[in-house]
């Protein structure tokens, strides 16, 4: 493995990161070339949204390659085009190797939801502590455990157990809200998402959970239900608000997540003609929203 190191403004970073890509570079990155100095530019944007620029006035560019003289080449080629003025090619190092599969597991270690509620990577025993568990390992849809949003939704299920027979999850991406509704009682839960791949997702760590749950596109979310979960982000919550709304049973639960503390009111007003939302849990700036229908 190596690395090619660049130097390029923001202006070329969208350009230089697609050409990268087009010569077989494993992964591109970049950084603030700045970086803890002075002139460190701070770039600030929404959790979970894309990043307002492509990089900084004075951007390094580390592309992964398999070998040195891969490397180098791509240097070589990029030296060449038009785009390249104003960029530097800085040069190309070695990387050493690694287990890299044991080093991904070594980022993952069980995530506390409750003292007795863990989320645990299959390759990690459970806390001795643990008496209710969802085995659960990094994947290519959201939803680990380890982020608030989930962290929040499932405190709530573990609070408010045992949860409605009926369980709906509007944007199950991995499927762990749907598996923890189903660890603590529900016994109808149907997982939905856009995405084929989250619905795949879902269904493989239901089968590792020895759960009995749905899985489908949003068309497979039908009926009401005693509780629906979404996980999403504020502006699409509002964009669902009737349609969530409508799967929701004459008292049962609502329960919204992945919005940021300062968007409480919008969504209260989004939701004002079918239910009376409150915040019922906050960390790190993300709140969940919760209500019961009349």
């Amino acid at each position: 493995m190596a690395e090619l190191v660049l130097m390029a403004p923001e202006s070329a970073i969208e350009t230089i990161s697609e050409a990268l890509e087009a010569l077989d570079a494993l992964s591109v990155s970049v950084e603030d070339a700045d970086a803890l100095t002075e002139a460190e530019q701070a770039l600030f944007g929404e959790p979970g949204m894309p990043p307002p620029k492509e990089g900084w006035q004075r951007s390094r560019v580390v592309a992964l390659f398999t070998d040195a003289e891969q490397a180098r080449q791509a240097g070589e080629l990029l030296q060449l085009q038009d785009f390249f003025e104003g960029c530097a090619v800085q040069g190309v190092r070695p990387v050493a190797e690694q287990d890299w599969v044991r080093l991904t597991q070594s980022q993952f270690a069980p995530v506390e939801i409750t003292p007795t509620f863990w989320i645990v990577p299959t390759w990690h025993e459970p806390p001795e502590q643990a008496r209710q568990v969802i085995r659960l390992d990094p994947g290519l849809a959201f939803g680990t455990g380890t982020h608030p949003t989930t962290r929040m939704c499932l405190r709530w299920i573990a609070g408010h157990a045992p949860v409605g027979p009926k369980v709906l999850d509007y944007g199950c991406g991995s499927g762990i809200l749907a598996i923890g509704a189903a660890k603590f009682g529900a016994t109808d839960v149907v997982g939905v998402d856009i995405d084929p791949a989250a619905v795949e997702s879902t269904r493989l760590n239901a089968e590792a959970n020895h759960v009995q749950m749905g899985a489908g596109l949003p068309d497979a979310a039908q009926g009401e239900h005693d509780l629906v979960l979404a996980n999403i982000l504020a502006t699409p919550l509002k964009v669902l608000a009737p349609l969530l709304c409508s799967h929701v049973k004459s008292g049962g639960h609502l329960v919204l997540a992945g919005i940021l503390s300062r968007q409480a009111d919008e969504l209260i007003e989004a939701y004002a003609p079918w239910v009376s939302l409150s915040v019922s849990d906050e960390e790190d700036g993300w709140i969940l929203m919760t209500a019961r229908k009349a």
